[in-house]
């Protein structure tokens, strides 16, 4: 189990942006607008990048398990105060919304406008995904050292070690 820093994601979402739900993705959209985002803009990035590679990885092994959507669920409530739905973590899920540009495109432009502490949240939280179901595949290991890779986190990073 990793040890994650405290939870300093406070939701940025009013009443009305909930009832749209996150899975809307239109943060990680603005991104490749090459547009600069404020702090309150980079915490929605956050909470949108998190929802799609833990939806993601639920569906790396070709296996959505109810399992590994609850953990989605917890987990995203946990991290930003967020309830979303199944349906919200099956939409980000979905692989057509990669066909045109494949997710480790999406997280190296989105990954620089992400703090340190953020990238390194989302790899931790994804293992805590791939474990949920208690079996580990070799495509989920895979679907990780990508998802580390395309983020930019190095290997101390993910194991908690800083000077």
């Amino acid at each position: 189990m990793y040890i994650l820093p405290p939870n300093n994601h406070q939701s940025t979402f009013n009443e009305k942006e909930q009832n749209m739900g996150i899975a809307d993705l239109g943060n990680v959209l603005k991104i490749f607008g090459g547009s600069e985002i404020s702090p309150e803009e980079q915490q929605a990035l956050f909470e949108e990048v998190l929802l799609m590679v833990l939806a993601r990885a639920s569906s790396s092994d070709s296996s959505i398990q109810s399992i590994e959507v609850r953990s989605i669920q917890n987990i995203v409530e946990r991290e930003t105060g967020n309830t979303i739905s199944e349906q919200d973590v099956r939409k980000a899920a979905r692989t057509e919304l990669y066909e045109t540009t494949p997710l480790d495109k999406y997280l190296g432009s989105t990954g620089g406008k992400l703090a340190d502490r953020d990238r390194v949240a989302i790899v931790h939280l994804l293992a805590e995904v791939i474990r949920s179901d208690t079996e580990v595949s070799v495509l989920e290991i895979d679907f990780f050292n990508m998802v580390a890779g395309a983020l930019k986190t190095t290997a101390a990073e993910v194991a908690g070690l800083s000077a």
